[in-house]
C-alpha cells in the first residue's frame, strides 16, 4: 500500500479536563515523549479516539506551553467525537495525537476585527493574545446563545486593551455584522462559528474578500457544476487512474490502494491536503486562501477536481 506523507503522530497523556462553560470541556494534552511541537495561533490537532471518528480541534490558549489544550463542545448528533470526550475521556488516558497542522494562520496586521460564534471563541483566544503581544489594535465581537455557554469569556474579556462586545441571545443582543465591519474599515477579519455567521460576514465583504478569514465548523451548501472526467497521475509510482465526473479523487486513490488521510471529506479540514505537481485545479474546498489557491500547488482530493486533462501528484 502506498501511503501519503502524513502530519507527525504523537501518544499524548491527559493532565486536566475544566469544564469552561455549559457542556465546553476544555482538554490538556501532554505528549508523552517530551514537549509540544510549534505552533501558532489558528493551528488545529487530530484528536484519535478509541471507537470514534478522528475530530479535528483548534489550539487554544498560548503557544509555547508544555501541553496543547482543545475545547469541546457537547453535541447530541456529533457524528461521535464529541460525545466520547464528554463521556469516555478523563484524566490520565492516553490518546493519540496527529499534528499540529494551521489553514487559519493569523497574519501580521495593524487592526483585526475578530468574530467568534458559540465554540468558535477557540481558535480566536490564541489569536487575541498573539495580536497584543504584537501591539495591534483589535477588537472581539463574541456571540452565543447565553453567557453560561460561552467558553473563555473571562479570559477574553481580559486581554490587553482590545475591545470585547458579548452579545448573548437570551439578553435580546442581536449582532450587527455590518456596524462591527463598518466600524474597523482596514481591519483584517478573522471569523470562526455557524455557517449563517460566516455567509453573511462573506455577503458584506464580497467585494473586499481579501481582509477576510474564514473557519468552518461543516460545509456551506454549494451547487457545482458537474465536472468532466480527467486523468490522475501518481508520481511517486507512475499510475495513472481515470477519474469519472462522479467519483472523487479520494475515491480513485483509494480503489488504487493509496492511504490517504481523510476525516471531514467536505473540503473544511485540511487533512487530505495533497501536492500538486502539475496541472490545473478547480478548487471546493473551504480551507485554502484566496492567494495558496492561485499557488496551484496543492488541493484538497475529497472534494477539488481536474480543470485539465491530467492531474500530477504527489502521491
Amino acid at each position: 500500500m502506498v501511503t501519503v506523507d502524513e502530519p507527525r503522530e504523537r501518544t499524548a497523556r491527559v493532565r486536566a479536563m475544566t469544564l469552561e462553560a455549559d457542556d465546553v470541556i476544555a482538554v490538556d494534552l501532554e505528549p508523552v515523549d517530551g514537549g509540544v511541537d510549534e505552533w501558532t495561533p489558528g493551528a488545529h490537532i487530530d484528536l484519535v479516539l478509541p471507537d470514534a471518528p478522528v475530530r479535528q480541534y483548534s489550539l487554544t490558549g498560548e503557544p509555547g506551553s508544555s501541553r496543547y489544550r482543545i475545547a469541546v463542545l457537547r453535541e447530541d448528533h456529533s457524528r461521535g467525537g464529541s460525545k466520547a470526550v464528554h463521556e469516555r475521556l478523563r484524566p490520565g488516558d492516553l490518546v493519540t495525537l496527529r499534528g499540529p497542522r494551521n489553514h487559519f494562520v493569523l497574519e501580521p496586521a495593524a487592526e483585526y476585527l475578530f468574530v467568534a460564534g458559540g465554540i468558535g471563541i477557540t481558535p480566536i483566544v490564541p489569536m487575541l493574545h498573539a495580536a497584543d503581544r504584537a501591539g495591534a489594535r483589535w477588537r472581539l465581537l463574541y456571540l452565543g446563545a447565553t453567557r453560561r455557554r460561552m467558553a473563555f469569556l473571562e479570559e477574553v474579556t481580559s486581554i490587553g486593551s482590545g475591545t470585547v462586545t458579548v452579545v448573548a441571545r437570551d439578553e435580546g443582543g442581536r449582532a450587527d455584522l455590518e456596524a462591527a465591519l463598518a466600524a474597523a474599515p482596514a481591519a483584517a477579519v478573522y471569523a470562526c462559528g455557524p455557517e449563517r455567521m460566516l455567509s453573511a460576514l462573506q455577503d458584506l465583504l464580497s467585494e473586499d474578500a481579501g481582509r477576510l478569514r474564514l473557519e468552518y465548523f461543516a460545509a456551506p451548501e454549494v451547487e457545482y457544476e458537474p465536472g468532466g472526467a480527467f486523468t490522475v497521475r501518481l508520481a511517486r509510482s507512475g499510475v495513472e487512474l481515470p477519474v469519472e465526473p462522479e467519483q472523487s479523487v479520494l475515491e480513485v486513490m483509494r480503489s488504487a490502494g493509496v492511504d490517504v488521510l481523510t476525516d471531514c471529506e467536505e473540503g473544511i479540514c485540511g487533512s487530505c491536503e495533497t501536492r500538486v505537481l502539475e496541472g490545473e485545479v478547480e478548487h471546493r474546498d473551504f480551507v485554502l486562501t484566496a492567494q495558496e489557491r492561485e499557488r496551484m500547488d496543492c488541493m484538497m482530493v475529497c472534494v477539488s477536481r481536474a480543470s485539465c486533462p491530467l492531474l500530477v501528484l504527489d502521491a
